[in-house]
């Protein structure tokens, strides 16, 4: 059910939305969370897509915001709002709502979105394109818990993690960094076989990826080794190849499909390793609503100490070095923050005893069942049992 709205104010927002779900016999707020997506008209239509499939996992309000250029000086004068609500099949698993704004209340969408936010639930912001420098000092993204954006759709997309990186505030995040959750976790699984020191890393992919610059400084950040970056033709991040004491381990994905995982002294295995869609980054980033440590240390360690070796602290000459049969320091870091910590699944608005706080005692990085977050994030990126490695939980 759709229903347009012309000139129009958030009050009357609202209302549509209450007469819409009671002409579908749906009266009842069954949604967790509130999604604001800033876009253009360009881009709308495929974050719409992409977010009314992630509903389907995360039932959530949708509300979009595009900002209308107007042509005229007396235009720009003029404050309109029109809206176009969206309720059942045409909103996926939750409801939408389409905003554009006219003249100057578009530098007000912050007034706009308020009263549509949902009561006591967690808000999201995504920029799918054109994101702010400092998302958590945008007015808008400064309403919500997690601010999403995707530097892959800037034109210089190295250049824009290291602005990234100055302005971070937890609950920043990044497209770029769910595209290599199964990297890091086939990673994380494929040392957790062997106990070797690794040496080096090459990291091979497409030129200005930030998604190969990104997994390039989380494996220099926490193996605190030297990291080469070489270039490829692509699609995206094609290898990581790791120079141990014990012998090469290799993760290479030539077709953007199938990868191998070739581990020295054992036969070389297939597993899944697919290129995914926006709303399934979408959905993954929606599972967590806390900030992401592993991502902002990664992100600090910085493009221009990844390229130049200088930059790099000397290593400690008196560091332990790990006994024979003993597992790296620094190995076991990289395991222990391999992927997201598994969440809760979120409860619905205004939902009783949802306090948000976690029991006394629990290790962030398990979920209650004690899975390993390496492996529970392999299974989640398309890889089966038999497929990927079995990865063990490793804590010193």
């Amino acid at each position: 059910m759709k229903i347009d709205l012309t000139d129009t104010t958030a009050s009357k927002i609202n209302k549509a939305l209450v007469k819409a779900r009671r002409a579908i016999g749906t009266p009842a707020v069954g949604m967790v969370l509130t999604l604001v997506i800033v876009t253009d008209e360009e881009n709308a239509y495929d974050a719409l897509k992409s977010a009314g499939d992630a509903s389907r996992e995360h039932p959530s309000r949708t509300v979009v915001v595009i900002k209308r250029v107007s042509r005229s000086p007396r235009d720009r004068t003029r404050s309109r709002l029109d809206a176009e609500v969206r309720v059942g099949a045409d909103a996926g698993a939750g409801e939408t709502v389409v905003l554009r704004l006219y003249g100057e209340v578009a530098d007000h969408a912050q007034s706009v979105v308020l009263p549509l936010l949902l009561p006591d639930a967690p808000v999201v912001v995504w920029w799918p394109v054109n994101a702010p420098l400092d998302p958590a000092g945008d007015p808008l993204g400064a309403l919500a818990q997690r601010r999403v954006t995707d530097t892959y759709a800037c034109e210089q997309p190295v250049r824009e993690l290291a602005a990234r990186a100055d302005s971070y505030a937890p609950g920043d995040t990044d497209l770029s960094w769910t595209r290599i959750t199964p990297w890091r976790s086939m990673l994380a699984a494929a040392l957790d076989q062997v106990t070797c020191e690794v040496q080096g890393v090459e990291v091979e992919g497409e030129e200005s990826n930030p998604s190969c610059e990104l997994l390039a400084m989380w494996l220099a950040d926490r193996l605190d080794v030297p990291v080469k970056r070489s270039l490829s033709s692509g699609p995206g991040l094609t290898a990581v190849r790791l120079t141990t004491d014990c012998g090469p381990i290799a993760l290479d994905r030539a077709d953007g499909s199938l990868a191998t995982l070739s581990i020295h002294g054992q036969p070389k295995r297939a597993v899944a390793l697919k290129r995914r869609d926006t709303s399934e980054l979408i959905a993954e980033e929606l599972r967590r609503l806390d900030p992401d440590d592993t991502y902002a240390s990664a992100l600090r360690y910085g493009v221009e100490r990844l390229r130049n070796p200088a930059h790099r602290p000397a290593a400690d000459p008196g560091a332990r070095k790990a006994p024979s049969g003993e597992r790296p320091a620094a190995v076991s870091r990289m395991l222990d923050e391999a992927s997201p910590a598994p969440k809760e699944p979120a409860r619905e608005s205004g939902a009783p005893g949802d306090s948000g706080e976690r029991p006394a005692g629990e290790s962030p990085a398990k979920g209650a069942g004690g899975a390993a977050p390496a492996e529970a994030a392999a299974e989640g990126a398309g890889g089966s049992p038999a497929q990927a490695p079995v990865n063990r939980a490793v804590t010193k």
